[in-house]
């Protein structure tokens, strides 16, 4: 027997409203992957928690908390945070913001200050005793301790040059030189950096132009040999060898400086200012050779065959 007209009629609207309460649902998972993926792809680490503290939602930077953090910076391992939270209506949500990186930053900022502050306080003093030991060297041209003094004088100067052109920032003075000039600058100021090893140079450094501010070259290049006499001096080998060659190719000057003196103990700080694994680092070396090498916009890396740096100076400045 048939039904109703007016049964058929609620039996298909019926069949409308659970198809249309099927794509609702899908609408609904839809949307909610879309907020999970939302949530997930956030930089904070995230909770949504009930009335009760019971964690509701949670991405995954939150589960490498083992607790749900307060209001407030916080320390965890070797991070920072900045904890976060806002209520609507019964949920609560907190974020934890990673500041490290601003953390790091801050504490530059203030070492690099007071850095220049002391480095201008020496640097008078250094100056003066400086010219004295020339005077006395003068007088006794063959005293030992008068060597060893202009020696540590010299290493003080390095330091204070450094410091205060990585707190003030660097000014470019470009100029067309011969890349030879920086081995008879080199030889030069090896002889004021002591060292009690016997130790090879090796220079290949050609009579060919190029381009760049040559006085940061080469505290570069001194930076690199310095650290390499260091390194030799650390080592257990009674004598070593520092390598300074040139070559290169289509579009950049290449300079390959490689020692055999003792492995870097942790490669990933070895351009962070203020960090260093050497008994006579003070941090700043390489950090402020990484900067005057990007100021010519050029690149500084590690050897990969030997130990050693590979510096790439652009041919066109």
């Amino acid at each position: 027997m048939d039904l109703p007209s007016s049964n058929e009629e609620l039996l298909k609207n019926l069949e409308k409203l659970i198809a249309r309460t099927y794509e609702v649902e899908k609408e609904f998972i839809e949307l909610k992957n879309i907020l999970n993926g939302v949530i997930e792809f956030l930089p904070q680490a995230l909770w949504v928690v009930d009335k009760n503290n019971e964690i509701i939602v949670q991405n995954s930077k939150a589960k490498e908390f083992d607790f749900i953090p307060s209001e407030g910076e916080i320390e965890v391992g070797s991070k920072h945070y900045l904890i976060q939270s806002s209520t609507i209506k019964d949920k609560k949500i907190i974020s934890a913001t990673d500041i490290t990186e601003q953390k790091r930053n801050e504490r530059l900022i203030a070492m690099g200050q007071m850095a220049a502050h002391l480095a201008h306080e020496i640097r008078n003093p250094i100056g003066s005793i400086s010219i004295l030991l020339s005077l006395l060297k003068n007088t006794c041209p063959a005293n030992e301790i008068v060597d060893e003094m202009k020696s540590a004088v010299f290493r003080i100067e390095r330091i204070i040059k450094s410091t205060l052109l990585f707190s003030k920032g660097l000014q470019l003075k470009i100029r067309d030189f011969a890349i030879s000039e920086f081995e008879k600058e080199l030889r030069e100021s090896i002889k004021y950096y002591s060292h009690s090893k016997e130790i090879k140079f090796v220079f290949f450094l050609p009579n060919i132009k190029m381009k760049g501010d040559f006085d940061l070259l080469l505290l570069v290049l001194q930076n690199m040999i310095f650290n390499a006499i260091d390194a030799i001096e650390e080592d257990e080998k009674e004598e070593g060898i520092i390598e300074v060659l040139y070559e290169s190719d289509k579009d950049f000057h290449i300079f390959n400086i490689y020692d055999s003196g003792k492995d870097f103990e942790n490669k990933n700080i070895l351009f962070e200012p203020f960090k260093s694994t050497k008994t006579k680092g003070n941090g700043l070396g390489l950090a402020l050779s990484k900067e005057i090498i990007e100021a010519h916009k050029g690149k500084i890396n590690l050897a990969e065959n030997k130990k050693g740096f590979i510096i790439k100076i652009p041919k066109t400045i």
